[in-house]
C-alpha cells in the first residue's frame, strides 16, 4: 500500500512539473517578423517586435571599401538561399556597379530586418516595397531567374576575389 501511495504521489509530481515546464510555452503569443517600417495593427498588439536601429548610408568609405564590404555581406547572410543568390550576384555585378548602384544595393541587403523578405522580392514571390523598386532590384530579379540555367548550388569559391574584373 505504501508503494502505491508513493507511486501515485510521484506521478502527480511528475505531471505537475511537466505542466509547469510546458505552460510558459503554451502561453506564448504568436511571433511574426516585420519589415522595418511596418507596425502591428490593433489585432497584432500581442506580437513581439524587436526594434532595430534605422539603416544609415555609410558616406565615409571609399568605393573599393564599399565593394569589399558588400561582397562580404553578400556572402555572409545567415540563410543559405541568400548566401548563394547574393554572393553569385555580387560576383557577377559588383565590380561593374556605379557608386549610385552600390548605394542602392547596400540599402537593399542591409535595411530589411528579415532576409526572407529580400529572397521573396528577388524571386518575385512577394512585391518589394516601393523604396526598393530600382535598377538594382531589376538586376537582382533578372539574375534570380537564371535564364542561362547555371548550376547554383553553392556560393562561389573565393579565388575570384583575386581575378581581374572583366
Amino acid at each position: 500500500m505504501a508503494v502505491a501511495t508513493v507511486f501515485s504521489t510521484s506521478s502527480r509530481m511528475l505531471a505537475l512539473s511537466r505542466h509547469s515546464l510546458l505552460s510558459p510555452l503554451l502561453s506564448v503569443k504568436s511571433f511574426r517578423r516585420f519589415y522595418r517600417g511596418d507596425s502591428p495593427t490593433d489585432s497584432q498588439k500581442d506580437m513581439i517586435e524587436i526594434p532595430l536601429p534605422p539603416w544609415q548610408e555609410r558616406t565615409d568609405e571609399s568605393i573599393e571599401t564599399k565593394r569589399a564590404r558588400l561582397l562580404y555581406e553578400s556572402r555572409k547572410r545567415g540563410m543559405l538561399e541568400n548566401c548563394i543568390l547574393l554572393s553569385l550576384f555580387a560576383k557577377e555585378h559588383l565590380q561593374h556597379m556605379t557608386e549610385k548602384q552600390l548605394n542602392l544595393y547596400d540599402r537593399l541587403i542591409n535595411e530589411p530586418s528579415n532576409d526572407w523578405d529580400i529572397y521573396y522580392w528577388a524571386t518575385e514571390a512577394k512585391p518589394a516595397p516601393e523604396i526598393f523598386e530600382n535598377e538594382v532590384m531589376a538586376l537582382l530579379r533578372d539574375f534570380a531567374k537564371n535564364k542561362n540555367k547555371e548550376q547554383r548550388l553553392r556560393a562561389p569559391d573565393l579565388e575570384y576575389l583575386f581575378e581581374k574584373p572583366r
